[in-house]
């Protein structure tokens, strides 16, 4: 599949991000009914699964072609808490895509727009049969995000 004129016209800084809506729910809180800090982690996947699937390189896609993208390093910044039902809009944007694939996070409070968490995490391509690290992500993963390497 060509990617290009699906992204023709459209800024990089736009294609590589998007931003999901989200409310925490009661099983993912504490008894002070705040986030667990655990389960930040789960809304950072959630929204970059609805990155790749706008790129059509989700993990099935991406197990197709042949690689895996483990995550080898997560950071985050629990600036203010995040609450029981408070809606959300939790931004995934991609940073880097020519040795590893980096996402930056960040989650702000929908009504008022302050930034609550920033974060990151750092995949690598890995060769599904083989299970070695590539040291420059495949070709595939350049085509289907629309960008070229440096």
């Amino acid at each position: 599949m060509n990617v290009e004129h699906v992204h023709f016209g459209v800024p990089a800084s736009d294609r590589l991000a998007i931003e999901i809506d989200l409310a925490p729910a009661f099983h993912d809180c504490d008894p002070m009914h705040v986030v667990w800090h655990g389960n930040y982690f789960k809304y950072f996947e959630i929204a970059r699964c609805a990155l790749l699937q706008r790129h059509d390189y989700d993990y099935p896609q991406m197990t197709e072609s042949g690689y895996l993208f483990p995550v080898v390093d997560a950071r985050v910044k629990y600036i203010r808490p995040l609450r029981f039902a408070q809606p959300l809009k939790v931004r995934a944007r991609i940073t880097e895509w020519e040795n590893r694939l980096k996402m930056d996070y960040e989650i702000r409070d929908a009504a008022s727009g302050e930034v609550l968490t920033r974060a990151h995490t750092i995949q690598v391509a890995v060769g599904a049969e083989s299970g070695e690290m590539l040291y420059v992500c495949p070709p595939v993963l350049w085509e289907r995000l629309g960008v070229q390497p440096a």
